[in-house]
């Protein structure tokens, strides 16, 4: 009887230990696990807050996009009134200098010379408003081709910032704080 409590006892003694080397087996290999869990959130929020900024960074491109093409739209806008301005003044010019000859020469008996004196110096208020026009219109002109450029740059810049975002996008941030492939 001796003999089979002494051995009870020491294969109680020997499963102890044994339960206690699997428990500590365990504990590894959760703590392990632990650890891949919290790894494998962190990749993915990593991930998701590059994913909003690619998509705030897309729509501020859509947004940009539109704002170049409205620029674009208006200096042609004012190009082209520029160039009917430049139009009617030769047509002015060209019929100022008519005006004069016509008045020179004596040639046009049908036209008074007081009726092509007023006719001139209509055509010569006339030349001066285009002329101021016209003046303001390049400035016009200056104005949309420097607020065309800036939203160009400012489209640029957004590229250049998706761009790094794309090339950031290959790469995954190591615990350590540097990038791995």
């Amino acid at each position: 009887m001796r003999r089979a409590f002494c051995c009870m006892t020491a294969f109680l003694a020997i499963s102890t230990c044994t339960f206690g080397q699997a428990t500590s087996s365990d504990t590894q290999t959760l703590q392990a696990l632990l650890n891949e869990v919290r790894a494998l959130r962190q990749d993915l929020r990593v991930s998701l807050n590059r994913t909003q900024a690619s998509q705030i960074l897309l729509a501020r491109l859509q947004l940009q996009e539109g704002a170049v093409a409205r620029a674009t739209d208006h200096l042609n806008e004012v190009r082209q009134k520029l160039l009917e301005t430049h139009v009617h003044q030769r047509e002015l010019s060209n019929e100022l200098k008519r005006t004069e000859e016509a008045l020179n020469t004596g040639n046009n008996t049908a036209d008074n010379p007081q009726v092509l004196q007023d006719r001139m110096k209509h055509i010569k208020s006339d030349l001066e408003i285009e002329g101021n026009t016209g003046q303001q219109q390049q400035t016009l002109e200056i104005k949309a081709e420097q607020q065309l450029r800036d939203e160009q740059d400012k489209l640029s810049a957004i590229e250049g910032q998706l761009d790094e975002l794309i090339r950031t996008t290959g790469s995954t941030p190591d615990p350590s704080g540097r990038n791995r492939p």
